[in-house]
This record gives structure tokens, C-alpha cells and sequence, in this order.
């Protein structure tokens, strides 16, 4: 028995769907989850992406196999 099954709080994981699901119906509300800043008000997906890749929250790297996960390239 895992010390989160003893305590009742699984950390609950999603499959990708899932995952594609949530990040298509609030966005903003998963990056900040995921621990990344988005402001308030931010809504465009280039904009958004130009953000993140600006602060350097995240890499060019890491946006591109995310493209190539979602199928596009």
C-alpha cells in the first residue's frame, strides 16, 4: 500500500485525452496548474506561446514535441 493510498489522496493522473480535453476547454487554467504564468486577459494561443517561450518558461525544444505530440508540425 502506497503512503497516498493510506491516506486516501491519489494524485490523480490523466491520459492524454483527457489532458487534450482540459487544455482545450480552459487553457489557462491548466498552464497555471502545470506551473506556468500566464497573465489575465491572455487569451490568443500565438500570444500565449510567444509568452511562455519569451519569459523562458519554457524552450523552443520543448514547444516543438509538444507540436509534434499534437500532430502538427
Amino acid at each position: 500500500m502506497s503512503i497516498f493510498d493510506s491516506l486516501g489522496q491519489r494524485p490523480q493522473m490523466m491520459n492524454p485525452m483527457q489532458m487534450l480535453q482540459q487544455i482545450q476547454s480552459n487553457p489557462i487554467a491548466m498552464l497555471r496548474q502545470r506551473g506556468l504564468n500566464v497573465p489575465d486577459g491572455m487569451n490568443n494561443p500565438q500570444q500565449i506561446v510567444q509568452h511562455l517561450l519569451q519569459s523562458g518558461q519554457i524552450s523552443n525544444t520543448r514547444l516543438q514535441m509538444v507540436m509534434q505530440m499534437l500532430g502538427r508540425k
